[in-house]
């Protein structure tokens, strides 16, 4: 289909009087995102504009003359829809259609309806449907009085009975409620999960970032995962988990999560809540930023917003979060050079290009140093009906060093996180404190 892309850009008054523009995102930027998340589910964009909004209408949003304008544009391109990347109220979506003679779909809409081609699992078609639904109930106006049904009744009990819009308004809700419940069963079976993974305490890193920042080429580059992976929003939308070795051996689980995106609609993030819920779950989480992007710094803002609304505030972030400087091999070599120094010279950035593979090393060793905590160093000597623990400490330790005894010990010297040391105790020692010739520090 043949699309037009509409940015109105409005403008907020100061204390001062002095007009400034509402958003922190300049307006060429909002209009090459808008016109990449239309192209992303195959849409011919034949023409993209920038329209500023001074005043702001209640029934079209836009001004006459500039509605008529695009009017014009219309006719000229045959383009049939129009997207607004803007939230449009129900009404003013429905006068934009009657002035244009075209389809008509906002910023929520568009994402939507990416989501809804995206989403493969059970659980990502049950958020997209809830969102959805909930995105369309607004949408019901009540002009389809001529749909009027007659109610029973003599006398006053006459008169108009249920309309069809009550009728499609209850059907909606209907469906919703019955959504709502199959999600709170994936919501218990993902908990289930989550809760057998503890009992196996391997740390948990995900990945967050702005849609197409490159979490999922990352994602591949370390785990040598699968995940589709494509110069597009919104690429993937179903989380991804994996298990990883650090450099030193310990094991990890990988979770690639949805891009994040700015102005991303209120009911959206309640339907991924529970796929959100990862995020919140793990040990460690990479800001993946695609620097290469003029706009990386309000993208950064925006997936911080984002973050913070879902519970993890900047006292929190400063602790479990590593800023992964995506894309680096697209800058320029002077760029490229400072940005390497810059990064090198923070405590929580790490600057990396997924494509080439360039610090990727270095961040493996950031989060093995990031998730190690005060380190435990030990010598532990292993009894022969105690070898079946060799695996499990060569996922959740650091071995250094190993001997293997004439009388079929083994002396490992490992290093540890006090946690781990705690539960190699209890397994040792069956749940009792271990002698000191098995146990050592």
């Amino acid at each position: 289909m043949r699309a037009t892309v509409v940015v109105p850009v409005l403008k907020s008054r100061s204390r001062g009087g002095q007009s400034e523009s509402a958003s922190t995102r300049t307006p060429e930027s909002r209009l090459e995102e808008a016109t990449g998340l239309a192209q992303a589910i195959d849409l011919d964009v034949v023409n993209g504009q920038i329209v500023p909004v001074n005043d702001p209408r209640p029934a079209t949003l836009l001004g006459t003359g500039k509605i008529e304008e695009i009017k014009a544009l219309l006719d000229e391109r045959d383009s049939g829809l129009v997207i607004v990347d803007h939230p449009l109220t129900p009404v003013q979506q429905r006068n934009l259609e009657k002035e244009w003679n075209a389809k008509v779909i906002d910023r929520t809409g568009l994402i939507l309806e990416i989501f809804g081609r995206r989403a493969s699992t059970k659980e990502g078609t049950l958020q997209v449907d809830l969102a959805h639904l909930n995105y369309q109930k607004g949408r019901l106006v009540r002009s389809w009085t001529h749909l009027e049904r007659q109610r029973g009744g003599g006398g006053f009990m006459g008169g108009p009975g249920e309309t069809q819009i009550e009728a499609d308004r209850r059907m909606l809700q209907d469906r919703i409620i019955k959504l709502e419940r199959e999600l709170e069963q994936v919501v218990r079976t993902r908990q289930l999960h989550r809760a057998k993974r503890r009992k196996v305490p391997h740390p948990i890193v995900a990945l967050v970032g702005y849609t197409n920042a490159g979490k999922s080429t990352l994602f591949n580059r370390i785990t040598g995962a699968g995940v589709l992976a494509e110069d597009m929003l919104f690429a993937t939308l179903d989380p991804t988990l994996r298990r990883m070795k650090l450099p030193h051996g310990r094991t990890v689980i990988l979770s690639d999560t949805v891009g994040f995106i700015s102005d991303l609609p209120t009911h959206l993030v309640a339907a991924f809540r529970a796929t959100l819920e990862e995020v919140l779950e793990a040990d460690l989480i990479l800001h993946v930023r695609d620097m290469s992007d003029a706009d990386n710094q309000a993208q950064s803002s925006d997936v911080m917003r984002i973050l913070n609304d879902l519970g993890i505030d900047e006292a929190e972030a400063e602790k479990r979060l590593i800023e992964v400087w995506n894309k680096i091999d697209r800058l320029e070599p002077e760029v490229h050079d400072t940005m390497v120094q810059k990064s090198a010279g923070a405590s929580n950035v790490v600057a990396v290009s997924a494509v080439s593979g360039e610090g990727v090393d270095t961040l493996m060793e950031e989060i093995s140093r990031r998730l190690s905590g005060v380190m435990t160093v030990a010598t532990i000597r292993l009894p022969v009906d105690k070898l079946a623990l060799l695996p499990w400490l060569y996922d959740h330790a650091i071995v250094d060093s190993r001997e293997d005894n004439e009388d079929g010990t083994i002396t490992l010297d490992l290093r540890l996180s006090e946690t781990e040391a705690t539960e190699l105790e209890r397994r040792i020692g069956n749940g009792q404190k271990s002698s000191k010739e098995d146990w050592e520090r």
